[in-house]
């Protein structure tokens, strides 16, 4: 989810710890709490600052090694010692518990994107991506903010968050039933399905769909379970030749091989350099398809430059290109 919204659910979670007797009768451990669950919930998104040195290294480790198994254990211990100090009178116990909860379900709430996470580090390195709940779901934000004006308004904030999280929940169920409906529609479109992506946006009813078979990719849209299928490519398997092998070498393109699953390949040649081109079909907007990994190399297939990431037209891609030092 979006910074946004994990930090009104932190706020929600220390709401609803006012449930736990312990941590209503004693002052020091509702506030300690409340902090350390708007801090376990933003804490694994710590690897965000990764994006400072660069896109290759933020498109290979974020939610990777900061949402895993052991990241999960630690990052609580990590809070408390900071957080316990202040307030020593706090139930350490209760304290520990509610935090531990914020961390991970920030990690749990993160597998329903599409971006998802690696939550099963160190036991496999495989991305968990449900794809039902959009990065940032305008529902979800919102019946959180309305959760929090109540509490300040003076209702009770644990079984206010009870009512609103058991809505959540309700609304989860509806999102996978709604997937499954696409799902079908997409089969029904291309009976030889090998494999599909349907990915939420912003929009209830809207999906964004990038499907293959043996010989096709196909990339679509559906609002409610009306499915259209937009572009076609055919599937051409990455060839093992010089320029392109060079180019797999690049930090940019490596990261994007990654983390992206499914995608299409360009290799242009001008009078002084080669261009390998790696475009994601999952992020269609307005025609033009944004996320891509790009290589420049010379004739002696020496890097020149390279960039991955989000560029939402040519102009702004050969400004970056030109910026990127080799």
């Amino acid at each position: 989810m979006d910074t946004g919204t994990h930090v009104v659910m932190g706020i929600a979670l220390g709401g609803l710890a006012s449930l736990d007797p312990v941590v209503a009768s004693n002052h020091a451990t509702v506030t300690s709490v409340l902090i350390a669950t708007i801090a376990g919930s933003q804490i694994p998104d710590i690897d965000t600052v990764l994006k400072l040195r660069n896109n290759a290294i933020y498109i290979r480790n974020h939610r990777g090694v900061t949402h895993s198994i052991p990241s999960v254990i630690l990052w609580p211990l990590v809070i408390i010692a900071v957080v316990y100090p202040f307030f020593p009178n706090a139930n350490l116990l209760h304290l520990w518990a509610w935090t531990f909860t914020a961390v991970f379900l920030h990690v749990f709430v993160d597998i329903f994107n599409a971006y998802g996470t690696q939550a099963l580090r160190p036991f496999s390195n495989k991305w968990v991506a449900l794809g039902v709940i959009n990065t940032f779901d305008p529902f979800i934000f919102g019946i959180h903010v309305l959760g929090i004006f109540i509490w300040v308004f003076g209702a009770n904030p644990g079984y206010t968050f009870l009512v609103i999280y058991a809505v959540i929940i309700a609304y989860y169920f509806l999102r996978f039933h709604a997937q499954r409906r696409v799902l079908a529609e997409v089969k029904k479109l291309i009976p030889d399905l090998t494999d599909v992506i349907i990915a939420p946006t912003m929009k209830f009813h809207q999906w964004r769909i990038a499907a293959m078979n043996e010989s096709q990719f196909f990339v679509g849209k559906a609002i409610g379970h009306e499915v259209e299928i937009l572009d076609r490519f055919h599937r051409i398997p990455v060839p093992e030749t010089p320029v392109i092998e060079a180019a797999k070498k690049d930090k940019n393109l490596s990261a994007f091989l990654s983390f992206s699953p499914v995608y299409r390949w360009e290799v242009d040649e001008y009078n002084d350099f080669y261009e390998v081109r790696f475009i994601d079909l999952r992020y269609r907007s307005n025609g033009h398809y944004p996320f891509v990994a790009v290589v420049q190399l010379d004739c002696d297939l020496k890097r020149i430059s390279s960039y991955t990431g989000w560029v939402f037209s040519e102009k702004k891609l050969r400004k970056k290109l030109s910026i990127i030092p080799s």
